[in-house]
């Protein structure tokens, strides 16, 4: 009996292990990324690589004073949170009315807004743009804004509906039977139970806007560019690469989504199971 739990103990470590170094090959990329933010550019092309080197912060100084750069930053910032916010408030009320009132034609319905995440971004560039630039939203914060919250509703809906059809009806029930409207229902009643669900819907859609590259190349313009396509268009000076600033831009851009989702990884299996599994969220 010791002997096979010993033999689960050590198959258990040595899962374990293994974990930890796929975790490490995948973090790699981001970790060597990190360690050139604070070289600088002749050691970040010394090869062999310098591993033992005297640390800088002047790449981070000298990012703070780019042009445009605060700016930029300010332009993510902005955007992406009213964006999401904006998304998950109109998915929520949506995937409320798909899920207690079950409108004729649902599941045809949600397959149509899932479909629509999975068209290519470059398959849509040429309308979207044509439609900007006729209705005058080109180059404009509402525009981008509305883009970026209409891109992010139909996935949305889809993690929010399986959520609240978890949510017994019997509460709505009771709820109206005391009294309760419409409004105290959805957010007083059902909203606390589904919290994992929009906290999932969050991440998934700040994820997406907050790299997103093209549609801000394409139809946003200087006063809403981002801090992607200014990378794109800075990193070049007389014909080099600015290796110093692509890595310390990139780390300093990449590191509060990492942060962020380090803290709320675990809604996002919630999140990627629909709300079937809750674990102990």
């Amino acid at each position: 009996m010791e002997s096979r739990d010993r033999k689960k103990r050590i198959k258990r470590r040595l899962y374990h292990a293994l974990l930890w170094i796929i975790s490490l090959v995948f973090f790699s990329p981001i970790l060597w990324m990190l360690i050139c933010s604070f070289k600088t550019k002749d050691e970040i092309l010394t090869i062999p690589p310098k591993w033992i080197f005297t640390p800088t912060l002047q790449n981070y100084i000298g990012l703070f004073h780019r042009i445009n750069f605060t700016r930029e930053l300010i332009n993510s910032t902005f955007m992406s949170l009213s964006a999401v916010l904006i998304a998950v408030l109109v998915s929520f009320l949506a995937a409320y009315s798909f899920s207690r009132f079950k409108p004729k034609g649902t599941d045809l319905i949600m397959f149509i807004l899932l479909s629509m995440r999975m068209v290519p971004a470059a398959a849509v560039v040429v309308p979207i743009y044509l439609l900007y630039a006729a209705t005058g939203w080109k180059g404009t914060y509402s525009g981008m804004i509305l883009f970026y919250a209409m891109f992010s509703i139909p996935f949305s809906v889809w993690i929010l509906k399986g959520f609240i059809d978890g949510v017994s009806p019997r509460f709505d029930e009771t709820a109206i039977v005391n009294g309760g409207s419409r409004m105290h229902i959805i957010f007083k009643v059902v909203l606390p139970q589904v919290r994992p669900g929009l906290i999932a819907a969050f991440i998934f859609n700040i994820i997406f806007v907050w790299n997103e590259f093209l549609f801000n190349y394409i139809i946003g313009g200087k006063r809403t560019i981002t801090v992607p396509v200014g990378l794109a268009q800075g990193f070049t000076v007389g014909g080099g690469i600015q290796w110093e600033f692509v890595a310390t831009l990139t780390a300093f851009y990449s590191l509060p989504l990492i942060i962020f989702i380090f803290f709320f990884q675990k809604y996002l299996l919630v999140g990627m199971t629909f709300g079937t599994v809750r674990g102990e969220v």
